[in-house]
């Protein structure tokens, strides 16, 4: 049977799949739940250093293309988060723990407390595309990406994984930005901002008027983002952004991720989504008589 199993910075994964971050992943029994149900690690909810309540609702809408969300980043605080993370890794998952602040300090602050909870890794989301001063401007700048991984990574021993912003001109020059800063691997894609609108109330729906795009129609882009990834930097990449098949993950792979992030999908596959993914994984393997996942990273470079 071909080996599905791959290594992200020294963290063994039995197959490349993830929960992505923001997605059945603010208890540690969702997360778990998650992790028995397939998948090969899981990201948790974007944490801060104080609770966050996040936006009113409507916050989320519902489209023919994927899903617009712009929820605020509600999480429980990193102090009330060290149990839910002790209940995932008591039951045998692995987490990497997704943090976010408004500066370096504060990122520096809450990776430091996940890495010591037990954090396999720690996942800098760099780009949320709805949060005000929690992302969107570092996102825009390849200074600040280097800055806050160079930050955290000078204070924790775990690997770190800067999460990059699609709505930039030249995705390819943030990552190098965050390998010089000293990232040990890069997370693409987050959301794409976007926005829907009620003809019958004329006015946005979401209650924030913008949100993230996910889901089936930023495929093609996440792939493209890898794809110039790929060529820029020699860290290894994981690929995010409307996976929902093998195949989906695969056009991923051979742009040049060794690992992928599975979110949306939820909404339609469930928690099947996981094992669906790997064994449509395994039948390609197996078809073409590849002896492993990894053999087929970046496959589709000249």
């Amino acid at each position: 049977m071909p080996d599905l199993s791959v290594d992200i910075a020294g963290i063994r994964l039995r197959n490349p799949t993830m929960l992505a971050s923001g997605f059945l992943d603010e208890t540690g029994a969702s997360m778990l739940r998650v992790f028995k149900a397939g998948a090969g690690a899981v990201i948790t909810k974007s944490i801060g250093p104080q609770p966050r309540t996040g936006y009113p609702n409507p916050t989320i809408v519902e489209l023919d293309i994927g899903m617009l969300n712009a929820i605020g980043l509600p999480n429980p605080g990193i102090e009330e988060f060290r149990d839910e993370v002790k209940v995932a890794l008591d039951g045998g998952a692995v987490v990497i723990g997704s943090v976010f602040g408004k500066d370096a300090d504060e990122y520096v602050s809450v990776a430091k407390r996940l890495a010591s909870y037990g954090a396999a890794g720690i996942e800098l989301n760099l780009s949320c595309p709805h949060a005000k001063g929690l992302g969107t401007e570092i996102a825009q700048s390849t200074e600040a990406v280097r800055e806050f991984t160079a930050a955290v990574k000078g204070k924790v021993t775990v690997p770190v994984f800067p999460k990059l912003s699609p709505n930039v001109s030249n995705i390819a020059a943030f990552a190098q930005a965050a390998e010089d800063g000293g990232a040990d691997a890069i997370v693409a894609i987050n959301t794409l901002k976007a926005m829907a609108i009620s003809p019958e109330l004329k006015m946005p729906i979401l209650s924030y008027r913008y949100g993230g795009l996910s889901g089936p129609a930023i495929r093609p882009i996440g792939v493209r983002c890898v794809y110039e990834i790929f060529e820029a930097v020699d860290v290894p990449i994981v690929g995010v952004g409307g996976i929902t098949t093998g195949r989906d993950a695969l056009e991923y792979v051979m742009a040049g991720a060794r690992a992928i992030q599975i979110g949306t999908a939820l909404a339609t596959r469930g928690l099947s989504a996981f094992v669906d993914v790997t064994s449509e994984l395994l039948a390609f393997l197996e078809e073409r008589r590849v002896k492993s996942i990894t053999d087929l990273v970046g496959a589709a470079h000249g």
